[in-house]
């Protein structure tokens, strides 16, 4: 019978992804906002065997070993802290967070990609401060001129944003789903209700 248990667990897709764990650093706050810190249950649990973390909260279900039984974490916080980057890397990604997944240009959400502020072909660089998000029509409406001769404005200027700045940024995107054990943890330093 357990047998057959494992191997439909196994097969389920789904089964594998069901119970992540909210990595929180040793300040108890989590890696990363967007996306969110989660590991997968499997990794969870190997760093609590090899104590590299500590459970903060943890599932219903349990995964055995033939010599342990352990309930599935949900939320655990590493016992070493990770100092967190200052330098914001340049990449599609943390612009498009950086611009809060909306054109610069009409605020259009979705289908981005993104455009040179001063064109290339004018001599402008691919920078935090010329490269913003922007919807393809904007782009293509904008092409390879400059804002006044294409009449079009920016909602913001661009500039490189600060790492602190970034991960405030992603808490706006919250996953699809969050468990109830992670919720305390990715608010924690917000005002409280009265």
């Amino acid at each position: 019978m357990d047998g057959d248990f494992r191997s439909e667990f196994v097969r389920e897709p789904a089964g594998l992804k069901q119970h992540p764990a909210l990595v929180l650093n040793a300040d108890y706050r989590p890696l990363c906002y967007y996306p969110l810190s989660l590991w997968p249950w499997q990794e969870a649990v190997k760093a609590v065997y090899l104590d590299r973390v500590d459970i903060v909260a943890q599932y219903d279900e349990v995964v055995r070993s033939p010599s342990i039984e352990i309930r599935i974490p949900s939320v655990i916080v590493l016992k070493d802290f990770v100092k967190p980057q200052k330098r914001v890397a340049f990449t599609r990604f943390n612009l498009f967070l950086r611009d809060e997944f909306c054109c610069q240009y009409c605020g259009a959400k979705g289908d981005l990609t993104f455009d040179h502020v001063v064109p290339r072909a004018a001599g402008g660089i691919t920078s935090w401060e010329n490269v913003v998000a922007a919807c393809s029509s904007c782009n293509l409406r904008k092409g390879s001129k400059s804002l006044r001769r294409a009449g079009m404005s920016l909602k913001k200027p661009p500039r490189m944003p600060g790492a602190e700045q970034l991960r405030n940024l992603g808490r706006k995107f919250p996953p699809n789903h969050l468990h109830e054990s992670w919720v305390d943890f990715l608010y924690w330093d917000a005002e409280l209700e009265a």
